[in-house]
């Protein structure tokens, strides 16, 4: 059985290890409201790049034509796996490498290259047989523009020169603070939208300049609208986790140090019983 000395030892570890899990709750909770506002700022623009785009395909027709929609024999095979820079989020990084896993699974490790963004998705895949053609690190749960834009020529510029034929994003799509979805989807070629004849598809436009001009320029927006919301996600989901986890954390310490206190009070009455009856005895046999 511990001694006391112990027991107060290990209640103090504890205490202190509460306060840290309290702390990081925190600053997960006040990081996750701004990741919120960033979704929120950025799906309307997306769902809007999706509806022109829709659009001018519609009235485009046979005349849209853009790199980004060639579908060729695919070869080569890109992925790109979002997770976080840092742990302590659950079992958040745990679900994006086992979907990214199996995705891997079965394929030819000559036909495939990874573009890995967060370093936990590094650490692990380093250890591992795939070539890894890019790694984007040290983003802090931040959505980082310019580093975004980088993310986005790198994967254009490959795609663009034959280096790989399709790109595949795997990344967190969130839903709500408690909730959110492993997401795989298509990143390059881009799928050319289906024409609803009803919406749009009698629409005449008058293109000025030329849809190859006007597609020349949506395009890459378009390319970086949607890594912009897919990192979006991924970070509000990173940050919501992490609180959960660290709030589930706080609750658990809370719990042990109760147990721990408990635990000492009894072994402090059964040592104070004990000297009393030591004391008893001894009284008892000098009487005697």
């Amino acid at each position: 059985m511990p001694s006391l000395r112990d027991v107060r030892k290990r209640i103090r570890s504890v205490i202190s290890t509460r306060q840290i899990t309290k702390a990081m709750e925190m600053v997960a909770a006040a990081k996750l409201r701004k990741a919120q506002m960033k979704v929120m700022q950025v799906r309307p623009y997306s769902e809007k790049m999706d509806h022109i785009l829709e659009s001018l395909s519609a009235a485009a027709s046979g005349e849209m034509i853009h790199p980004f929609f060639e579908k060729r024999e695919v070869k080569k095979q890109t992925l790109v796996l979002i997770t976080s820079d840092r742990g302590l989020c659950g079992s958040f990084n745990a679900n994006l490498i086992r979907k990214s896993w199996e995705w891997l699974e079965g394929k030819d490790k000559d036909k495939v290259e990874l573009v890995l963004i967060g370093k936990k998705g590094s650490d692990f895949y380093k250890r591992r047989q795939f070539e890894i053609v890019g790694r984007f690190n040290d983003w802090s749960g931040n959505l980082d523009y310019p580093k975004a834009r980088e993310v986005v020529d790198f994967l254009t510029n490959r795609f663009l020169s034959g280096q790989t034929d399709e790109i595949v994003l795997i990344y967190t799509q969130f839903i709500s603070t408690v909730r959110y979805k492993v997401t795989t989807s298509r990143y390059l070629p881009v799928e050319r939208p289906a024409i609803d004849e009803k919406k749009g598809g009698n629409i005449e436009y008058i293109f000025e300049p030329s849809p190859d001009k006007i597609f020349a320029n949506l395009m890459p927006r378009y390319a970086l609208t949607k890594m912009i919301t897919a990192l979006a996600d991924s970070f509000a989901s990173e940050h919501g986790t992490r609180m959960i986890a660290m709030g589930s954390a706080t609750k658990n310490a809370g719990e042990m140090i109760d147990a721990l206190t408990l635990q000492y009070n009894k072994a402090r009455q059964a040592s104070i019983t004990k000297e009393l009856l030591e004391i008893v005895s001894g009284a008892e046999a000098l009487k005697g």
